[in-house]
């Protein structure tokens, strides 16, 4: 017989203490970690995020209006108070992690770019024109040298 290596999957799991991006309802885009799971439907949240604009009121809500993400509270309990799961999330840094991940980057950057002007849009696109140009320029130098 052949040694068996066993291996974990690298799924995201729904987990107490796994912190979830909330992308429908009134908490929509904000972040939360699960303190219960209701049912397999179902788990209960908690945000208590130090900025109030991200802050995210304790409620049920439906796995299906949650999106997953890879940060985790370790050893957090069933159930816990919001003052346990603050002071986890602000000991395990969460925020600041979340403010580092390309896919906050991408969000605020979807954001910058829909709350743009007419006008703001134009500016952006002679610049995009205008570092083309000048890579089209120094290329053909490089080229040219050939």
């Amino acid at each position: 017989m052949g040694d068996a290596e066993i291996t974990a999957s690298s799924w995201r799991l729904v987990e107490v203490g796994r912190i979830v991006l909330i992308s429908k309802g009134p908490s929509e885009g904000k972040l939360a970690t699960i303190v219960e799971i209701i049912d397999h439907k179902r788990a209960l949240v908690d945000g208590p995020s130090t900025d109030t604009k991200t802050a995210c009121p304790r409620q049920a809500v439906a796995l299906q209006n949650v999106i997953l993400t890879p940060l985790v509270l370790e050893k957090l309990p069933r159930g816990a108070r919001t003052g346990v799961v603050k002071a986890q999330w602000e000991k395990a840094g969460i925020e600041a992690k979340w403010q580092e991940s390309s896919w906050a980057k991408k969000r605020q950057q979807r954001e910058r770019r829909r709350a743009l002007t007419d006008f703001d849009r134009f500016k952006v696109m002679r610049l995009k024109k205008q570092a083309r140009f000048e890579i089209r320029k120094s290329l053909s130098k490089v080229k040219a040298a050939k």
